[in-house]
């Protein structure tokens, strides 16, 4: 069409837009007398199709361009209420995919078109009343003050202020300070179902709602008291039939000369209409579209509203569930499949707390939560999670398909005035993690212990990375040494965190979440290049002592394809000779070893480094496969040589770990391996060990970890003695 600007861009389609103006010309036109030509008509609106396209698209998004429009479709003159409910239907049903094509949309179009058809409703009603009730004003102004200033011109006045009130579009109703109704326009009286003479017959008490009834009259009598010359606000009232209505009511004072009150005008608008518009969208905008429950927003006004409202003695509690394994279902059976199956859970769990009147909400996905409010305690609470799975626990019939599904679920349940809604959430959260690793269709109780231990441990992990940049790790050596003459022959080193709020921490609270971050790689490579540093430092210092220094390898760690390499650099970096160190790996990462681990543990044994397996005895040996490994070293597990007891009479336990360690120990010297027993506590325990013919000890006894220059010292010792 000549003249009419062509939209541009990726984001809106000019076909598109073209037709939705065309059709919302069209539409204006039939329902309501538009001053404009039906070409600018069709310009004006695709200007205003291309502004709100481009709002929807827009970052950040706000919907002010569609409260825009709204007013200027009211200062075009397009005023007729039925074009207003067209535009707005039309906004949410063909804005997205007819002028902003779907995969051009932003992930939250419909929360954002539900914005822009509050934003243009809300708009055009604020201009269209303002407008309104401007022209009253003035109106009913001119009137009084021609009236009261040209007594001369009595006639005329009232002829002009009659003509006014009675042809006047709103309802305009006069009553003295008692509240008796003196006047009203046929507006006023066809809004409420009333003849103006049976009007001038009441109160307007009689007219008030009665849930509004005490609140309104106590608004007029501070009127009528001279605190307030004028009130303006939204209100019901009651029509002649019983029915309600709604009105934007605005009430002024008229005084006497001498300023004593003398009567109210009340001017009134019927937007019955568009407040059921609003509520609509507001309905919308509070609940989830799928299911019909409660979205998130209306889940948290009520647990604020709840937690702002409550008393001493007022409980709250939180049930946060999730459906098991949901998109598996999704993935296998399609996601209409899904939805359906969805619709029938979220009935289910409102059906089964409804005879407590506790709010269900559906939180996105497949996650629902139920607020229990005013419960008696943790019992309350934990018997709506039991109903919800029981709930959710019964099979599913969706089409042809059977479906059994279960659910997890946080339960959280405190003292309302002891948390906040952010706090309550993040516990339940919590909680509900908990559930899922604990297993299937189960709930579990928040422990603020238990959150402060996963809390620090997370802290932890979080700063792990840092605290190996910072140089804050530090080796310990504990001795291991010879049953047979108590030579110490090797050192085994250990890892420790030298927090600067914790203090020295022990491999325990950090080794495993450095290996779930897989930062186990790069720790590892710091520990066994500052171990061969420190057993070079020694081996010059000492030469003829050949101490061999024993390093940990975390089981991904052989697997990391660049091992040899790590393992040769630290050598090459620190010029310690192969032979002096020695790896110690599980047994469950040896046993399982295969493919290029394999490899990598016989290139290592190329290297000439020593080969042990740690804690041998624990995991699942094949000792033909042990054969057939380059090891060179077997660390019996600490709770063999702890059951060989010295500090109490001998049970027949005793001799069996006794047995075992004997027949390990005959096994390792078969395969020609060296043996050292671990965790070696008391002198019996050595004893026996060394008639074992067990090679070397590792334990208290024989010293505790302790850093490298205790061991220099202690080496210092021996060659001195």
């Amino acid at each position: 069409m000549a003249g009419v600007p062509d939209p541009t861009g990726d984001d809106v389609s000019p076909a598109g837009a073209q037709e939705y103006a065309a059709r919302w010309a069209r539409a204006v036109r039939r329902l309501g007398f538009v001053p404009l030509s039906a070409a600018e008509t069709e310009r004006l609106l695709l200007t205003y199709t291309v502004r709100l396209a481009s709002a929807l698209r827009a970052d950040p998004f706000s919907a002010q361009p569609a409260a825009e429009i709204g007013r200027a479709l009211v200062e075009a003159h397009l005023t007729e209420p039925l074009m207003l409910e067209w535009s707005v239907r039309a906004l949410g049903e063909d804005l997205v995919g007819r002028v902003v094509p779907g995969e051009a949309a932003p992930a939250d179009a419909r929360a954002r078109v539900a914005g822009l058809q509050g934003a243009l409703a809300a708009g055009f009603t604020r201009a269209l009343r303002d407008r309104t009730f401007a022209q009253q004003e003035r109106i009913a102004r001119s009137a009084w003050q021609a009236r009261d200033e040209v007594e001369q011109a009595l006639r005329d006045s009232e002829a002009r202020f009659r003509a006014v009130f009675t042809g006047a579009a709103i309802g305009i109703g006069i009553a003295d300070t008692s509240g008796r109704i003196i006047d009203v326009n046929q507006s006023f009286a066809d809004m409420l179902g009333y003849s103006a003479d049976e009007l001038r017959q009441l109160n307007v008490a009689a007219l008030f709602h009665a849930d509004d009834a005490a609140g309104m009259w106590e608004l007029y009598q501070e009127l009528i008291e001279g605190k307030h010359d004028s009130v303006r606000l939204e209100k019901r009232y009651y029509r002649k039939d019983g029915t309600s209505l709604w009105t934007d009511l605005a009430v002024s004072l008229i005084r006497h000369d001498d300023g004593r009150p003398r009567f109210t005008v009340a001017m009134i608008e019927d937007i019955t209409e568009r407040y059921a518009l609003q509520q609509r969208l507001r309905f919308q905008a509070l609940h989830d579209p799928l299911t019909g429950l409660p979205n998130r927003t209306l889940f948290f006004e009520t647990l604020g509203r709840v937690l702002e409202t409550a008393d001493a003695g007022r409980r709250v509690g939180v049930c946060f569930l999730d459906l098991d394994g949901f998109k598996a279902i999704n993935d296998s059976l399609g996601h209409d499949l899904g939805d359906r199956l969805l619709v029938v859970i979220a009935r289910r769990l409102a059906d089964s707390v409804a005879d407590h009147g506790h709010l269900v909400a559906r939180m996105g996905g497949d996650e629902f939560v139920i607020l229990v409010d005013g419960g008696d305690g943790l019992d309350d609470a934990v018997a709506v999670a039991e109903a919800a799975l029981a709930a959710v626990a019964t099979p599913v019939h969706v089409d042809d398909q059977q479906l059994t599904v279960s659910a997890s679920v946080g339960v959280v349940e405190c003292p309302a005035l002891e948390t906040s809604a952010s706090e309550l959430m993040k516990a339940a959260d919590t909680t509900l993690y908990w559930a899922k690793a604990e297993g299937r269709g189960r709930w579990a109780v928040y422990d603020p212990e238990r959150s402060a231990r996963d809390i620090a441990r997370s802290s932890l992990a979080a700063n792990l990375p840092g605290a190996l940049d910072r140089g804050e790790f530090v080796l310990h050596y504990q001795p291991i040494v010879s049953l047979l003459d108590g030579r110490m022959l090797a050192v085994e080193a250990l890892v420790r965190w030298q927090h600067p709020e914790l203090g020295l921490l022990g491999p325990d609270r950090f080794i495993g979440l450095a290996e779930e971050t897989g930062l186990i790689v790069q720790l590892g490579a710091w520990v066994l290049r500052r171990a061969c540093e420190d057993a070079e430092q020694w081996r010059r210092r000492f030469p003829d002592a050949g101490l061999v220094v024993s390093v940990n390898l975390a089981a991904r760690q052989v697997e990391d394809p660049t091992i040899v390499e790590t393992v040769s650099d630290a050598l090459v970096y620190s010029g310690l000779p192969a032979r002096l160190l020695q790896l110690e790996l599980t047994e469950s990462a040896v046993m399982g070893t295969a493919g290029e681990p394999l490899r990598s543990l016989r290139r290592l044994a190329a290297l000439g480094v020593r080969l042990a397996v740690d804690d041998f005895g624990t995991g699942y040996s094949n000792l033909a496969y042990l054969r057939r490994l380059p090891i060179h070293c077997l660390k019996l597990a600490g709770p063999f040589v702890e059951g060989i007891r010295g500090d109490a009479p001998e049970t027949a336990a005793d001799h069996r770990d006794e047995r075992i360690v004997d027949a390990l120990v005959r096994l390792a010297h078969a395969l020609e391996l060296w043996v050292t027993a671990e965790a070696v506590e008391t002198v019996v325990q050595a004893e026996r060990l060394r008639a074992l013919r067990c090679d070397t000890g590792q334990g208290q006894l024989f010293g505790a970890p302790v850093p490298a220059d205790a061991i220099a010292a202690r080496l210092a010792g021996t060659e001195a003695a």
